[in-house]
């Protein structure tokens, strides 16, 4: 079973925020599947299906973003999944609107929900997706993160957003390996 996790903060008044591309990640590939995330446990949104003969589950936790670890702890533990089978897609402020990053391991870079998984998952060894937001230093990050992207920043976060579904189906059929030469520098 693998567990793909998608990154943001519950409620209304933030989604479209930068700090949701998780969220919004996991939204295109629900959309794909033809499924919702229509069960809630440990408090994450999620829904369990099965794509090329494998079992994945799409997890939306339902905590704010610097709790997410807690809710990605009790999925690994109740569905007994081995670290190498979770892929975290989640907001990065190092990197450009428009671009991604495919990782196998790496730093928390300073985002709070990402020391928060470590912390939880006691690694830092994950496959992680981190799509750019950039970063205004002019504003305070905390109300930079939970604000809204511009129109052009929306045009670009799609189109790197336009990944997400060909990268999943990719994990049935390639190394992450490949996947990473596939589709990092896009």
């Amino acid at each position: 079973m693998k567990l793909i996790v998608g990154l943001g903060n519950p409620g209304k008044e933030y989604e479209n925020t930068r700090h949701n591309v998780g969220f919004m990640a996991i939204d295109r590939i629900a959309t794909f599947l033809g499924v919702k995330l229509s069960k809630e446990k440990f408090q994450g949104l999620y829904i369990d299906t099965i794509y090329e003969g494998e079992k994945y589950i799409l997890l939306k936790p339902q905590k704010y973003m610097n709790l997410s670890g807690e809710v990605i702890k009790d999925f690994v533990q109740f569905f007994k999944i081995n670290i190498s089978d979770i892929l975290i897609i989640y907001d990065d402020l190092d990197t450009s609107v428009g671009s991604m990053r495919i990782r196998y391991q790496g730093s928390s870079g300073g985002h709070n929900g990402i020391k928060n998984v470590e912390q939880h998952l006691g690694t830092k060894e994950y496959k992680r997706i981190k799509f750019g937001i950039s970063n205004n230093k002019k504003m305070d990050t905390k109300d930079y993160v939970l604000g809204q992207f511009s129109k052009e920043e929306k045009e670009l976060l799609n189109k790197a957003l336009d990944n997400i579904v060909p990268i999943f189906q990719d994990l049935s059929k390639m190394t992450f390996e490949n996947i990473m030469n596939k589709y990092n520098g896009k």
